[in-house]
């Protein structure tokens, strides 16, 4: 049996947490590959050592003198070494790293030197084998990661190894320069290792005890969900749900290995199990509301577009061809709506419009700002007759116009559109005639 445990930056911010961490492995002889992500806050005023890397960088790019931040991030790092009474030294680490900066090596090289720090000190910690990400995580030219390439060589290089350290959040390009995944892209690295080695479990370590029903800055106290399939936990964290990283599921999925959403300061907790399918039952109809402010709604009407080959096809054209990506596209028969992120439309919306003019010749078009899209995801919803019903006397208790809704053929979830005011009040009044009452 083996696992992969991979610890966010909250669970090694400080000397205090490594110690609790380095409990957690040694817990279980089964933990034998580690991925860490850079230190996060140690307290709400504090700076993440990931961001303390960016501005130090910017600082470098634009000639000014970084050696004081750059400084204060190795105080960072030498706090957790003394803490832990380490015989190690990162004085030649950042000599390097100095040298790069000045060389301006780029902002992704800069970002992840906190992983790859961490997993130094780590390895050291545990007495594990260090392994470098660069030398086993590879991205294709072009910037997208290449999967085939990094399981030959990770899973050669694990299979000799009966305990490692693999940082997290990075990689090489084929130059061999540093690319990073996205922000907590650790999550990623932990999900291909996991895969590498053939693991039984995944464990990925926060400083929350698993994933929540909705999110507690909006509930208070929201209910825990114990399991929850992949195909869900995709839907929910597309919407803006944030315990693990979208792209993390992935590599698992495919290799049928369970993650486990675990809490470093509640070790003791069950957590959260994610696996592909499961015949257990959730506690609710619904697993989990998620969803994002900060839509346009762009409607395009024109009469028996449903007729015209094509159509569908050369309207989300119009998006394409000013590199705007596409959130939600609900149809009718003579109307297509179009969801695109508000930020990234605004400075583009005439040149999409002119577009879409040339392209589908529309009857009529209108452009609706300020919404928030809603999921409620559940595999339960399948088997229960009125889940929309409820939905709708919810919403409408609450005062709230539902400006679109939308169920896939799958009944997996319901997307709401509302406005961006009636957000909060939208998702505590789902919660509460789901979970609270369960009407």
């Amino acid at each position: 049996m083996v696992k992969v445990v991979k610890f966010g930056g909250s669970s090694l911010a400080s000397a205090e947490q490594f110690a609790k961490v380095g409990d957690i492995i040694r817990a279980d002889k089964n933990r034998r590959f580690v991925i860490p992500s850079a230190p996060g806050k140690r307290n709400s005023k504090d700076t993440k050592v990931t961001d303390m890397l960016y501005a130090c960088y910017a600082l470098a790019e634009a000639d000014e003198d970084f050696r004081v931040p750059l400084m204060k991030i190795k105080d960072r790092y030498d706090s957790i070494i003394n803490g832990l009474k380490l015989n190690l030294s990162l004085e030649d680490e950042f000599k390097v790293i100095t040298e790069n900066f000045k060389a301006k090596a780029g902002a992704d090289y800069a970002a992840s030197r906190g992983e790859y720090l961490n997993g130094i000190i780590m390895a050291n910690y545990l007495g594990y084998e260090f392994i470098d990400a660069a030398e086993v995580i590879f991205f294709e030219e072009e910037g997208a990661f290449d999967a085939e390439k990094t399981h030959k060589v990770l899973s050669k290089r694990l299979e000799k190894m009966e305990n490692a350290v693999v940082p997290g959040f990075y990689g090489s390009n084929p130059d061999g320069s540093i690319r990073t995944f996205s922000r907590g892209g650790s999550d990623i690295t932990g999900s291909i290792v996991a895969k590498a080695c053939n693991a039984s479990m995944y464990e990925n370590w926060t400083d929350v005890s698993g994933c929540l029903v909705a999110d507690p800055r909006i509930i208070k106290n929201p209910k825990p969900i114990k399991i929850i399939t992949y195909r869900e936990l995709r839907e929910l964290s597309y919407m803006g749900a944030s315990v693990l990283h979208e792209d993390a599921v992935f590599p698992v999925r495919k290799a049928g290995i369970p993650i486990n959403i675990r809490n470093t300061n509640d070790p003791e907790a069950d957590g959260t199990l994610i696996v592909d399918s499961t015949c257990q039952k959730a506690d609710y109809t619904i697993t989990g509301i998620a969803g994002k402010k900060g839509f346009v709604a762009v409607s395009i009407d024109k009469d028996q577009m449903n007729q015209e080959v094509g159509f569908c096809r050369r309207a989300l054209q119009a998006f394409e061809e000013h590199g705007i990506s596409i959130e939600h596209m609900p149809s009718g028969i003579d109307t297509m709506t179009v969801f695109v992120h508000q930020e990234e439309f605004e400075g583009k919306e005439q040149q999409v419009m002119s577009s879409l003019r040339r392209l589908v010749d529309p009857d009529f078009t209108e452009l609706e700002a300020d919404l928030a899209l809603i999921a409620v995801v559940g595999r339960g919803m399948k088997s229960q007759r009125g889940t929309a019903g409820r939905i709708f006397s919810a919403l409408a208790h609450a005062n709230i116009n539902i400006r679109m809704i939308d169920q896939g053929s799958s009944e997996l979830n319901i997307i709401i559109g509302v406005s961006n005011d009636d957000f909060e009040t939208a998702i505590k009044a789902i919660y509460d005639i789901f979970v609270e009452t369960r009407l």
